[in-house]
């Protein structure tokens, strides 16, 4: 605790130099650099005027400002939660190590930028040793009852035919989700959590199962008055939930896990239900989320918006069918209506190089271009096989689901959705505990070799209006030949702002970089 407020001490006692990038993380299509954190100390990139342009140019605009981030993460499964709970058990420092990693934030307030002191090189030689580069995930999804990555079916009350839900309990979650959901808060205690079922209780439902059927209307007040002590569930447990959404992909009816088709009349009609009964009961900060499915259907989410908008904070998104440019297309037709990303799952054996890419143009970048707030991917981790499944469910078939994490033999590995969402969360969390995140800036890209970046750029402002706020671009160069072959090659690329231009040449990979101005 003594280096650590030495450490603070130092940085913030030195004002940190505008107008020059000092700050410099990577992660390159050959694996050389792999969310590398690089300071440029005493020489940076100084914006200036008088230089030439680059074979890209990038200009940002700081006058035009859209959307604030929540932040990027995935979801905590109980697979996940076993998964990391037993690493916990049988090697716990593999497993603080883990959460650090994936979590933590707090440190990376005392490197954000350049400390002017013949002693700074040491202090940044020890942070890194002492493992400070994490990526600060931020938002976490948390389902209410069984998965297709559970141990069985359950859901928070079984006893058929109970409305007024006095059987209602959550002691079918293995109680090692609760525990890993703590920890991460105590790493990450601003963690977002997107909590949401799979399916209502097998007796509200016309199958008599969690697998399959759909929500019978008899049950409509019931089932939102579940979802309310759901909430207050979590609350019990002593986790505040950001978000509730109504049903997970409730277009999906599949016999073989826990899933529900839930049409957009009834979503608006419960949903009307479920807002009245959380602003009744001190509940009206929990956002609730009307849609929560793929990019191939716009008609679902605009009907739940038409029929009860004002229940609703806004939709959500997931990646296994359309295109990210329907979160666009819902946004314009309502535009106060929130945008968020939840899951996208990797599979095993694909191309590393390919994923990063499509998950940058798709997901991280092109999930806030397209408004999204939060960038989340399915399960947080998996073991090498995709495993553990709900037995007998045809989910994620093929060669199976990849984590963000791999753990096996109480070791983790981290994976390529990693390393997209590190590089897009670290250009949005806050500059101070606990002041403004990021929020998303204009930027265009021309030149030469424009289309071979793809630029989101970000704002976050101060707690104190006499600091300056920091400006992030994340540029992804996937400048590697193509279909005309095999051939990476770095852009050399210039940034315009605020009348003044930089310089930088972007590897074939993933760039966050970083600087301070004034206004």
């Amino acid at each position: 605790m003594l280096f650590k407020s030495l450490v603070i001490t130092a940085a913030l006692s030195t004002p940190i130099l505008g107008q020059s990038i000092y700050d410099i993380f990577t992660t390159t299509w050959d694996r050389a650099s792999l969310f590398t954190y690089k300071n440029l100390g005493s020489s940076p990139i100084n914006f200036s005027t008088g230089v030439s342009a680059g074979s890209a140019v990038i200009t940002v605009n700081k006058g035009t400002v859209y959307q604030t981030m929540d932040g990027f993460g995935a979801t905590l499964t109980d697979s996940s939660a076993e998964l990391m709970y037993n690493m916990k058990v049988a090697q716990s420092q593999n497993y603080w190590n883990l959460l650090g990693y994936l979590f933590d934030s707090e440190r990376l307030w005392t490197y954000l930028g350049y400390c002017n002191l013949a002693s700074d090189k040491y202090f940044f030689a020890l942070l890194v040793t002492d493992g400070a580069l994490s990526a600060g995930f931020s938002s976490l999804r948390v389902p209410i009852g069984a998965t297709d990555f559970s141990a069985s079916d359950y859901s928070w009350d079984s006893t058929s035919g109970d409305t007024s839900l006095s059987k209602f309990s959550i002691s079918g979650t293995p109680s090692y989700v609760w525990t890993v959901l703590a920890d991460i808060k105590g790493i990450q205690p601003s963690i977002k959590l997107y909590v949401l079922p799979w399916s209502p209780p097998a007796w509200m439902k016309s199958s008599g199962s969690m697998n399959g059927g759909t929500l019978n209307s008899a049950y409509f007040t019931a089932y939102a008055n579940y979802l309310l002590k759901a909430v207050q569930a979590f609350q019990t447990q002593g986790f505040t939930a950001y978000a509730l959404s109504l049903q997970n992909e409730p277009l999906n009816s599949d016999g073989t896990y826990p899933s529900t088709s839930l049409p957009s009349a009834a979503a608006a009609t419960i949903g009307a239900n479920v807002r009245t009964l959380l602003n009744n009961n001190g509940l009206s900060a929990v956002k609730l989320i009307g849609y929560e499915h793929n990019w191939d259907n716009t008609t679902y989410p605009e009907d739940v918006l038409s029929k009860a908008g004002s229940s609703f904070a806004g939709v959500s998104w997931h990646c296994y069918a359309g295109s990210n440019s329907a979160m666009t297309t819902v946004h314009n037709v309502y535009p106060n209506a929130e945008v968020h990303f939840t899951e996208c799952s990797g599979t095993l054996g694909s191309d590393w190089w390919s994923d990063i890419k499509w998950d940058m143009s798709n997901l991280v970048n092109g999930g806030p271009a397209n408004w999204a707030r939060t960038v989340m991917t399915w399960a947080l981790a998996l073991d090498a096989s995709g495993n553990p499944k709900l037995p007998g469910t045809d989910s994620c078939g093929g060669p199976g689901c990849r984590g963000v994490v791999t753990i096996a033999n109480n070791a983790w590995t981290v994976n390529q959705e990693f390393y997209s969402l590190a590089q897009g969360s670290r250009a949005i969390l806050p500059k101070d505990a606990g002041g403004p995140w990021g929020q998303r800036l204009s930027t265009t890209v021309t030149g030469a070799l424009a289309s071979e970046l793809v630029v989101t750029g970000y704002v976050t402002k101060r707690t104190s209006s006499t600091d300056w706020p920091r400006y992030s671009l994340v540029v992804l160069n996937w400048n590697d030949g193509g279909s005309a072959g095999w051939n990476p090659q770095p852009v050399a690329a210039t940034i315009n702002f605020n009348g003044v231009t930089a310089a930088y040449t972007f590897p074939v990979g993933v760039t966050t970089l970083w600087w301070y101005n004034s206004t």
